[in-house]
């Protein structure tokens, strides 16, 4: 196929477009930033303007949607600018698309839209975690608790099918992409799948951005000569996917577009199927790199979520997608690789739990979020 790959210059859409190629297709990536990938045609572009993105469309039998403005910014008064990018330019996006007559989509999702993961307590059975209070958390009470009787829930793996609950903007907008999605395939007949990224992590994860996740934080922090700094009690629960096993995920939907009815979308969880702690990922970068042993801190942001890890067996069985890079296998590799500097990510990043913004016993500072 000819395949547009927007967001195609940045660190998971990168992994995206060797994946293509390697699998055979003709990648057109668009980007505002250049492309050094050889074997692919770069358009240089803003999603927002639809000429150019009509211009891009030409010849194309499918997208690969990886661009958006990620992670969280400073406050609120960033919410504009997080609608004008992921909402309005994926409307422009499927506009366009529906001008053009291309009807294959696949969206890069993330599993940010669930808010907190899936908890089931003894009595009550599976109930919503409630919102994080300052008080518990300022006591380090970080665990939810049952909203109707507290008592001390157990989290599990969360499913597609959960309910969303997009707790702060950049998930709102992560939401809203897929109702747009939907509503495109309904309306012109396509077929488009999301892909509800988890905490990916590998290869080319930028280090200096403001969405940088935990992983290039501890990274950076082991590079120079410090204590990897674990927020709360190094105890959330997380799922990390590599970026080359995203790539293969991409692929895996790709592939099953044409095979589904016109007019339906379907998002599946892309998660390693291995749990791990936010202190076992500090733990594991630590060791691979032979640096101090990771702090726990106790502090906290308000905006994160306590524990939320992947049910991806829909994945698994409906389009045959294995990951193959392990935990062990993947934190070793990461370790190893030189920090890469970049300018601001056009796709989703990795996770939470470090300190990227700032942390408070108080509850005093600006919400911050999980980014992936």
């Amino acid at each position: 196929m000819d395949v547009l790959l927007t967001g195609g210059a940045g660190f998971i859409g990168t992994a995206v477009a060797r994946a293509l190629l390697s699998d055979g297709h003709t990648v057109h990536v668009f980007d505002q930033r250049p492309v050094s990938l050889p074997g692919v045609t770069s358009v240089r572009g803003d999603l927002r303007d639809p000429n150019v993105v009509s211009d891009a469309l030409r010849g194309v039998d499918a997208v690969c949607h990886q661009a958006a403005m990620v992670g969280l910014g400073v406050d609120f008064a960033d919410a504009p600018a997080y609608a004008s990018n992921n909402d309005t330019g994926t409307a422009v996006l499927l506009a366009a698309m529906a001008r053009a007559g291309v009807r294959r989509l696949v969206l890069a999702g993330s599993m940010v839209v669930y808010g907190e993961g899936r908890y089931t307590c003894a009595t009550h059975g599976c109930v919503p975690a409630p919102p994080r209070r300052v008080t518990d958390l300022d006591a380090g009470r970080f665990d939810p608790r049952c909203p109707t009787c507290g008592a001390e829930l157990t989290p599990g793996l969360v499913e597609e099918d959960a309910p969303a609950d997009p707790r702060n903007v950049y998930a709102a907008t992560k939401l809203h992409q897929e109702h747009l999605a939907s509503a495109w395939a309904r309306a012109c007949g396509g077929a488009a799948v999301s892909l509800r990224y988890h905490n990916v992590y590998g290869p080319g994860l930028p280090r200096d951005t403001p969405y940088a996740g935990v992983a290039a934080l501890f990274r950076s922090a082991l590079a120079r000569g410090e204590a990897p700094r674990v927020f709360e009690d190094g105890a959330q629960r997380r799922d990390f996917v590599h970026v080359t096993d995203v790539a293969s995920a991409n692929i895996a939907a790709l592939a099953s577009l044409d095979a589904r009815e016109p007019g339906t979308f379907r998002a599946y969880n892309v998660g390693s199927g291995e749990t791990h702690t936010v202190g076992d990922l500090a733990s594991a970068l630590a060791t691979a790199h032979g640096g101090p042993s990771p702090v726990v801190t106790g502090e906290y942001r308000l905006g994160d979520v306590r524990h939320i890890t992947a049910d991806s067996r829909r994945l698994r069985a409906e389009l045959g997608w294995t990951p193959r890079v392990s935990f062990a296998e993947g934190m070793a590799e990461f370790a190893a690789e030189p920090a890469t500097r970049s300018g601001a990510a056009a796709e989703p990043a990795a996770t939470a739990g470090a300190a990227a913004e700032p942390a408070t016993r108080s509850g005093a500072a600006a919400e911050a979020y999980p980014r992936n």
